[in-house]
């Protein structure tokens, strides 16, 4: 290891000349090692846990479902043109497919997003900040297969620009960056994230319906070639999509409309629990995102308060959703009385709650500082987001935007924590100080010292209180 940092150091550039490749190779220096500096003192405990490796942890978690994401592009697709329906069916195409379509998310993802970042490290004359590890990892998995490139180099350059750097960069933001990407290709460019034919990639909109492209590009038919040579099955030269059986619908665009049923004639309960259904692109396997959930709590880089917070918000706001719904659902029941009838736990396993509120609402920039905060905040992120998913009929989903609204808050809920604390123990104080001095002012009165000095009796000579 030693040999390795005495070669990486021979390649530092100078500062004064040359900021930003000093920030540059800052960046990859402080990545492969811990920070060889550390406070002085006999109170202060070295640790190599910097802010870099404790992010990483979160990336980690993410692995499993860029995996899985990466296949269910390429299952979807292939479901979509009637091919390779079972799930190992094609499974080096699905793969390959996947590859194709999430590799240059990533790589645009990260070019926007750390350019900016060395950018204004080397303005500001300091090292690269770290936040950018964990939204970059998180965007591409909240985006749809085939966001257009360029609206998502736009949509992170604004997360960051003004999401972070406009506040003073990592650890000032006061909202989710990677939620911020999201949220500003909903409003600026809503048709390239909503619909259905969005979240299956290489599906068309063509005036007559729609079409799966035709032919792969240049790269797949560089894999045919390899996959020929092996025997296996190719890609071949696309084609239409499935006349029947098949719809780019999510389940929760289904449920919006149609309610549980119409949402099981289409997917059966084990597809959309363990995500072999269309959508985001890692946001859609609950077992893997329990996994997620449980690696980052027991590194205890995400609190527990928040997930389970919002855990118990969610089940008290679809109860009371289940309770205001109508006790028998016919085909002429409105949509929406048909969604809040849906039970809390098939609500939790649609769409992306899960997701959420263990990778977005755990950010511990963003959110509640406090114990009791994190608390409330978790809460309320998860009984707000149900409620827009089912009463909003434009957008059945609530997760974003309960998020950066709690964002928005958290410092008020953690002053109202604060300050519920300081009038709790003043009241305390208060309360232990008129005991004291109701105990004194009773031992005054019943408690006497004598002396033997007066044949009568004796004669108190000293007040207790006083000693």
């Amino acid at each position: 290891m030693k040999a390795l940092h005495d070669f990486v150091t021979k390649f530092e550039p100078d500062h004064s000349k040359s900021p930003f490749l000093h920030t540059t190779y800052d960046a990859f220096y402080t990545f492969l090692f811990q920070p060889p500096t550390v406070t002085k003192g006999g109170v202060h405990v070295r640790d190599g846990m910097d802010l870099k490796r404790l992010m990483v942890w979160v990336v980690l978690a993410l692995q499993l479902l860029y995996v899985f994401g990466t296949w269910n592009i390429g299952h979807q697709h292939f479901l979509a043109l009637g091919k390779h329906a079972g799930l190992l069916e094609g499974f080096h195409l699905k793969l390959v497919y996947g590859l194709i379509q999430i590799i240059p998310i990533f790589v645009v993802t990260h070019v926007v997003g750390l350019g900016i970042e060395f950018l204004y490290a080397a303005k500001k004359g300091h090292s690269v900040e770290e936040g950018f590890l964990v939204s970059g990892a998180l965007i591409p998995l909240i985006m749809p297969p085939d966001i257009p490139l360029w609206i998502l180099a736009v949509s992170v350059a604004f997360a960051v620009i003004l999401g972070k750097e406009a506040f003073g960069g990592t650890g000032m933001n006061i909202w989710n960056i990677a939620l911020l990407s999201r949220v500003f290709i909903f409003f600026a460019y809503p048709t390239t994230i909503s619909g259905d034919e969005v979240w299956v990639s290489g599906i068309e909109k063509v005036d007559v319906g729609l079409y799966a492209s035709e032919a792969y590009n240049w790269a797949h038919h560089v894999f045919d070639w390899i996959f020929a040579g092996f025997g296996w099955s190719t890609f071949g030269v696309g084609g239409e999509l499935v006349a029947d059986g098949w719809t780019g619908a999510t389940p929760l665009g289904i449920a919006a409309k149609e309610g549980w049923e119409g949402v099981e004639a289409v997917y059966d309960q084990s597809s959309i629990f363990w995500g072999t259904i269309p959508g985001s692109i890692g946001e859609s396997s609950v077992p893997l995102i329990l996994i997620g959930m449980a690696f980052i709590m027991f590194a205890r880089v995400a609190d527990y308060r928040v997930i389970v917070g919002g855990l118990i918000g969610f089940m008290v706001a679809g109860l009371m959703l289940n309770a205001i719904a109508p006790a028998e659902l016919t085909p002429d029941t409105p949509g929406i009385f048909k969604f809040m009838a849906i039970h809390p736990l098939r609500q939790m396993i649609m769409g992306s709650f899960l997701f959420a509120i263990t990778f977005m609402a755990t950010d511990p920039v963003s959110s509640a500082d406090t114990p009791t905060g994190k608390w409330i905040y978790g809460f309320l992120i998860a009984f707000i987001g149900l409620i827009i998913r089912v009463l909003n009929p434009a957008y059945p989903e609530g997760w974003m935007l309960s998020i950066l609204l709690l964002n928005t808050f958290a410092p008020l809920i953690d002053h109202y924590v604060y300050q519920a604390n300081i009038k709790r123990r003043a009241k305390r104080t208060a309360a232990m100080a008129k005991t004291r001095d109701e105990l004194i002012t009773k031992r005054n009165e019943e408690v006497e010292i004598f002396t033997p000095q007066n044949a009568e009796g004796y004669r108190p000579v000293g007040n207790v209180g006083n000693y």
